[in-house]
């Protein structure tokens, strides 16, 4: 969906959003190259092109796919950011764990975690550590299949890595998380599937949903 406030995709795996490593095209210039060339267009015999602004509104680690806002006018970003931060955005995502979650219902899970930028991993603390922050997280069993179990989650707080960390604490690491204690590699089972924001421009609520991309889920008849 894109007009003249923002512009909302859905980002693949393996894409960073921001700052990708040299040679690699990263998912902000990728769309600015997009947003160039629609100028291009618009203006041709009219002198330069203005050059296109692109602002990242909120972010997903480079493993996870999913549906992502950004603004195309200053005003625009400044009201999505303070959305993202009174929680008027709201975002649920979709992740494929390994093991067997018995419990039903919605469930919450209530961590303290601490980021490691050194190996740019964050571990679950005890309350009080220096430099932890409070994370929460509600989910919910959609389905168990083959020792693996889909849930849908609604974060609570946005921490590094958060959705990995807790899940893979609480016994269940997802599918091809590798990195925090999944036992087989592969693509990462997280995908940020829902996004729900007020237009910036008239305050008109959106809902945005995609389908997960990644053979994870493929097995799942819900999704």
């Amino acid at each position: 969906m894109e007009d003249d406030d923002i512009l909302v995709v859905h980002k693949h795996a393996g894409m960073a959003v921001q700052n990708a490593r040299m040679g690699q095209m990263d998912l902000e210039h990728a769309l600015l190259n997009y947003l160039a060339e629609q100028a291009r267009t618009r203006d041709a015999g009219q002198g330069r092109a203005q050059i296109p602004y692109l602002a990242v509104v909120h972010r997903l680690d480079q493993p996870v796919e999913g549906v992502l806002v950004f603004a195309k006018k200053k005003d625009a970003a400044g009201k999505l950011g303070r959305q993202v931060q009174d929680g008027t955005m709201k975002k649920e995502y979709l992740a494929v764990c390994e093991g067997a979650i018995e419990k039903r219902g919605v469930q919450k899970l209530e961590d303290f975690l601490l980021k490691d930028g050194r190996s740019n991993t964050s571990r679950v603390v005890m309350p009080g550590t220096a430099g932890a922050k409070k994370a929460v997280l509600e989910y919910e069993v959609m389905k168990t299949q083959e020792n693996r179990t889909l849930v849908q989650i609604r974060l609570g707080t946005g921490r590094h890595h958060q959705i990995r960390v807790q899940f893979s604490h609480a016994g269940y690491p997802l599918a091809g998380d590798s990195k925090y204690g999944a036992k087989e590699k592969g693509f990462l089972g997280l995908c940020a599937y829902h996004l729900e924001l007020n237009h910036p421009r008239n305050g008109k609520r959106l809902e945005f949903t995609v389908k997960p991309e990644g053979e994870i889920f493929a097995g799942f008849e819900e999704l």
